[in-house]
C-alpha cells in the first residue's frame, strides 16, 4: 500500500446553469485539472470536486421563458456541461449540483452559525420592482441610459460604453428586462451578514495579508478593499433575495431565499461531502479548522472579490477551515480580441469537439501560454495550429515514430538496457525536479518550454545517429556492432520518449495512456522518472498517436459558431 504524503482538497468556480460551456471557461477548468493530475502523480491523496451553479433569477426566468420547471431547466444543462468536461478530460472526483439536499442542508447550518455569531442583521432596503411582473429585479434586469454618457440600453449597475458604474436607481429612463415596464421603488427587509464587523475586518486583514500566500496582484487588491487597521472599509453583504426566486428558502424567514452567492460556494463542501459519501471519508476531518487538508480554489480574477472576503469570513466564523490558498488566472481573448459571436470567436465547448478539433491540441496550448499570474492569455488561431503542429508533432510524438519501427522489426520490440546508461537519458531525468516545481507552482508555460527543449535535444540525437542508415547499412552488411548500435539507439530514443511522455501527462492524459499501451509499461507516475524501461517491456507496433492540426478544421470551426444561437454565458 502506497503512502500519500498531502490530503489535498481542489475546486474550480461553479458554471451558471444559464449556458453553454465556452472555451474562455475552459482555459479554469484545465489549468485545474493539469494541476490536479500532476498531484495524484505525486501520490498525494487529492479530490477535485465541482459543480452547476443553479440558483438565480436568471435561472427562474429562462426555465418561465422554455414552459418548464427550474428543475428541468438545470437537469439538461448539468449533463451538457459533464459533457463538455468529459470530452477536455476534467478529472472531477464529483461533480454536482448546488440544487443537492447536501448543500441545502450545508447551507442552513452555515447560516446558522452566522446568526449564532451575530453576524446576520435584518434591514430594509429600497430597490427596482417590477410592478407587471411582480419581482424585485437584479441591477442586470434593469436597463435604462446611462447617467454619465448617456448611451442607450445599458445594465443597471455599469455603462458597457464609457465604463462607469452606478446604482440601479441613477439609470435614466430605466426599464425592466423581463417586462418593458418602469420599475418603481419599494422597501423590502433583507438579511445581511455583517462583514464591516470588526471580527471579520481584523480576520480579513490577517488571512489576506499574512496567512495566506496570495498573488501579488490578488494581495494588493484585498488590501485596497479591507484597508488598514482602524479603518473600516468593508460593508455588510446582503445575502437575502424576495420571492419569487428559484433557490432555498432561509430558515425561520418566509418568501426570503439565500442569495445565489451564499449558497454556491457552499457548494464545493456539498460536492465533497457527497463525494465522501460515496467513498467513506470522514468529512468533517478534512473540513475542520484543525484539518491539515489543504484546500485550493481555481477561479477568474472577476470573482476574486467573492472568494478572497466573503468566502473565507462565512468558512471562518461558521467553524470550518479556511482556504489554504485562491488561484486566480486571466481572460481568454482569441485572435487579441475579446470573444465575438459575429466573428465566430465565441466557441462553445462543444463546437470545438464538432468540428473535429482534438481537446488535447487545447489543453497543449492553454498550458503552454498559462502561468501563476493573473494576466489574459490570447488564443491565436494561427499560432495554435503552428505551435501544437511543430512541438506535439514535430518534436515529440516525431521521436516515437522515428525508432520504434526499427526495434519491432529487427529486435521483436526488445529493448537493450545496458544503453540506458546514456548522458541524453541522464539529462532528461536531471530535469525532473525543475519541472515539477513548474507544475507546483503553476507555471505551466515554463514547463512546456523546459519539456519541449528536452524534445529538441532528443530531435538533436536521433538526426546524429540516424537509426535509418544504421538499419540501412544493417541490410547489406550483418555485423553484430552495427545491429548492437541500431538496438542501443532506438532504445535510448524510445527511453527518452517515455521520460518526455511523463512530464507531458498532465497536460496530455489520453495521448499519456496510449503510451503507456505502446511502450508496454504501467500508468506513468512522477516516481516512474527513476526507473527505466527493461526488456519486460516489449514494445507494441508503434500506432499513429496524434495527427496535425490541420487549417480547414479552425475555419470549420469559426463558421460553426458564427451560425450559433446567441445565449448567455
Amino acid at each position: 500500500m502506497k503512502l500519500h504524503h498531502k490530503r489535498i482538497l481542489v475546486t474550480s468556480a461553479l458554471p451558471y446553469a444559464n449556458g453553454q460551456i465556452h472555451i474562455g471557461h475552459m482555459v479554469e477548468y484545465i489549468q485545474t485539472d493539469i494541476w490536479v493530475r500532476f498531484q495524484r502523480m505525486q501520490n498525494h491523496e487529492i479530490y477535485y470536486v465541482g459543480a452547476d451553479d443553479t440558483h438565480g433569477t436568471p435561472i427562474m426566468l429562462r426555465a418561465q421563458a422554455e414552459n418548464i420547471t427550474p428543475q428541468e431547466l438545470i437537469d439538461r444543462v448539468w449533463h451538457e456541461h459533464k459533457k463538455d468536461f468529459d470530452d477536455f478530460f476534467i478529472s472531477f472526483d464529483h461533480y454536482g449540483s448546488t440544487n443537492a439536499p447536501e448543500n441545502k442542508t450545508l447551507s442552513e447550518e452555515i447560516y446558522k452559525s452566522l446568526r449564532s455569531a451575530d453576524l446576520i442583521e435584518k434591514k430594509s432596503i429600497e430597490q427596482a420592482y417590477d410592478p407587471v411582473k411582480g419581482m424585485f429585479l437584479p441591477d442586470r434586469f434593469i436597463k435604462g441610459e446611462c447617467p454619465k454618457c448617456h448611451a442607450k440600453d445599458q445594465y443597471g449597475d455599469s455603462c458597457e460604453k464609457c465604463g462607469s458604474t452606478y446604482a440601479p436607481t441613477d439609470l435614466l429612463n430605466p426599464y425592466s428586462v423581463v417586462s418593458g415596464a418602469t420599475p418603481i421603488k419599494k422597501s423590502s427587509e433583507h438579511y445581511f451578514f455583517k462583514l464591516s464587523d470588526p471580527r471579520c475586518e481584523a480576520f480579513l486583514r490577517d488571512w489576506t495579508q499574512v496567512k495566506t500566500p496570495l498573488q501579488v496582484e490578488a494581495r494588493n487588491k484585498m488590501k485596497e478593499w479591507v484597508g488598514e487597521i482602524g479603518e473600516s472599509k468593508l460593508s455588510n453583504w446582503d445575502i437575502s433575495r424576495d420571492e419569487p426566486y428559484f433557490g432555498f428558502e432561509i430558515p425561520d424567514a418566509p418568501g426570503k431565499y439565500f442569495y445565489v452567492w451564499l449558497d454556491a460556494p457552499i457548494g464545493y463542501l456539498a460536492s465533497f461531502q457527497a463525494l465522501c459519501q460515496r467513498l467513506n471519508l470522514n468529512f468533517s476531518e478534512w473540513v475542520s479548522p484543525d484539518s491539515p487538508t489543504e484546500m485550493y480554489h481555481f477561479i477568474g480574477k472577476d470573482i476574486l472579490y467573492f472568494h478572497t472576503l466573503f468566502w473565507p469570513a462565512t468558512l471562518h466564523f461558521s467553524n470550518y477551515r479556511t482556504p489554504t490558498n485562491v488561484f486566480a488566472h486571466g481572460f481568454l481573448t482569441v485572435d487579441g480580441e475579446k470573444m465575438s459571436k459575429s466573428r465566430g470567436t465565441f466557441i462553445t465547448a462543444s463546437s470545438f469537439i464538432a468540428s473535429g478539433l482534438n481537446p488535447e491540441w487545447l489543453r497543449y496550448y492553454f498550458a503552454a501560454k498559462l502561468n501563476a499570474s493573473l494576466e489574459d492569455l490570447d488564443l491565436n488561431l494561427q499560432d495554435f495550429t503552428a505551435r501544437v503542429n511543430s512541438d506535439l508533432l514535430g518534436k515529440y510524438i516525431n521521436i516515437a515514430s522515428r525508432s520504434s519501427g526499427f526495434l519491432v522489426k529487427r529486435f521483436d520490440g526488445v529493448i537493450a538496457p545496458a544503453a540506458l546508461n546514456h548522458s541524453l537519458i541522464a539529462t532528461l531525468k536531471a530535469a525532473s525536479p525543475e519541472i515539477a516545481a513548474l507544475y507546483e507552482q503553476r507555471e505551466f508555460g515554463k514547463a512546456q518550454r523546459s519539456i519541449m527543449e528536452l524534445a529538441d535535444q532528443v530531435n538533436i540525437y536521433v538526426d546524429t545517429n540516424k537509426p535509418w542508415e544504421i538499419a540501412k547499412k544493417l541490410g547489406t552488411d550483418p555485423d553484430a556492432d552495427t545491429s548492437q548500435r541500431l538496438q542501443d539507439v532506438c532504445s535510448i530514443t524510445l527511453e527518452a520518449f517515455r521520460i518526455l511522455s511523463i512530464y507531458l501527462k498532465p497536460v496530455l492524459p489520453e495521448l499519456a495512456k496510449q503510451v503507456e499501451s505502446f511502450l508496454n509499461i504501467a500508468p506513468l507516475e512522477w516516481s516512474s522518472v527513476d526507473v527505466s524501461l527493461t526488456q519486460d517491456n516489449v514494445i507494441q507496433p508503434y500506432k499513429h498517436l496524434m495527427s496535425r492540426v490541420d487549417p480547414q478544421l479552425i475555419d470549420t470551426l469559426i463558421e460553426a459558431n458564427k451560425s450559433a444561437p446567441s445565449e448567455a454565458s
